[in-house]
């Protein structure tokens, strides 16, 4: 049994959310919805809680209402496999209206924040080398989506 379970406040769009990441990624599945009744707060059969899953990762997804808005104070970090998984993610992630951000951070279309990171950044940030790994940096810092092939180049000092 997993024993943290991040849980994410929308205001009414949890059910979406979690379709949304569910075809996002591929992977997964919703667990659970429970359903706001007559008593409220939310309307009758909205989803108030679900339960779902990414890569073996439980999530919870909560309709609670404006109150909590989210913020870049927390963000899900993907790591990527290669520059055709930062496409697929960053593509997904930021369209119908989520938003770019800088250094590998989008944001969805639900306001939630994400990192898609190729691995090839943190192993060519660690290299030995450190005006290479500074090259990188400098690189990262330059883009909003990571483009792979630009981190190798600015390693390599092309």
């Amino acid at each position: 049994m997993q024993k943290i379970t991040p849980t994410l406040w929308f205001d009414d769009r949890a059910e979406e959310a979690a379709e949304f990441y569910l075809s996002t990624f591929g992977t997964g599945a919703i667990l659970n919805v429970s359903r706001y009744g007559d008593g409220g707060p939310g309307a009758p059969g909205r989803a108030m809680m679900v339960e779902f899953e990414l890569f073996g990762q439980r999530f919870n997804a909560l309709n609670g209402g404006p109150q909590f808005p989210f913020t870049e104070a927390i963000s899900m970090a993907v790591s990527c496999d290669g520059q055709e998984e930062v496409d697929r993610y960053w593509n997904a992630l930021t369209s119908d209206g989520g938003s770019e951000g800088r250094c590998a951070w989008c944001k969805d279309k639900f306001g939630v924040s994400w990192q898609i990171v190729p691995v090839q950044l943190m192993q060519l940030m660690s290299t030995p080398d450190p005006a290479a790994s500074q090259r990188v940096v400098q690189a990262m810092l330059s883009m909003s989506k990571i483009v792979v092939a630009d981190l190798q180049k600015a390693h390599d000092g092309a």
